[in-house]
């Protein structure tokens, strides 16, 4: 999966460049990226019901429940009087290896586990090809486990080579066990944003990043 990985972000790369160098116009899209179950999905749907009053996806305890990209268009966000439309782009969950065996253990059938597998790698791949449309992105991390991965260095990596602006985000900063200060520490360099998506704790301070990063 790694070289996988690897190599779809080396063409999108040069597509990208390529599409600013003959000043390819990009209405703004946010894409919403990280680990799975690090909760993508469940900002998403805070950030709906914020400005437009309703959910975008399904929120489940099982890995990879988001298997394609989900897209809510005209999202108006107002913060201290500045105005920021854009377009929420959740992705589904980037991970360098899925092993259907892993889902056995919340229930599923092996066929269903093996169909989970399969739809979830399409839905990486997918992920990785809309980096040539995102025009910025929050980088969603689960604050009570370490940041330091392959997926979220990757991530990073394209992210900064392709100069597209980003916010990571401390999510699940409600629990106990979180440590937003180590992925501070680790990614000492760029903006962190600590909040609890599900009880929608400091969203302001994450709006405010979104409307300096992205406006």
């Amino acid at each position: 999966m790694v070289d996988i990985m690897q190599r779809i972000f080396r063409k999108k790369f040069f597509r990208d460049i390529f599409n600013k160098l003959i000043g390819k116009d990009k209405k703004l899209k946010i894409g919403f990226y990280g680990h799975p179950n690090s909760g993508k999905t469940t900002l998403a749907n805070r950030m709906t019901k914020d400005w437009i009053g309703k959910s975008l996806g399904l929120v489940s305890e099982i890995p990879h429940e988001t298997r394609r990209v989900y897209r809510q268009e005209r999202v108006t966000l107002n913060y201290d009087g500045v105005e920021l439309d854009f377009d929420i782009i959740d992705t589904p969950g980037i991970a360098t290896k899925i092993d259907y065996k892993n889902f056995l253990q919340y229930g599923l059938s092996e066929q269903e586990a093996k169909e989970r597998a399969k739809e979830a790698t399409k839905g990486i791949i997918e992920a990785i090809k809309w980096l040539d449309d995102v025009t910025g992105v929050l980088l969603v991390v689960d604050a009570t486990k370490d940041p330091l991965t392959q997926a979220n260095i990757t991530i990073i990596g394209n992210l900064e080579a392709r100069n597209i602006p980003f916010v990571i985000v401390a999510n699940k900063v409600d629990l106990p066990e979180s440590n937003p200060e180590r992925i501070l520490s680790v990614f000492p360099q760029h903006k962190v944003v600590g909040i609890s998506a599900l009880h929608g704790e400091n969203t302001d301070e994450l709006y405010k990043a979104m409307v300096e990063k992205f406006s």
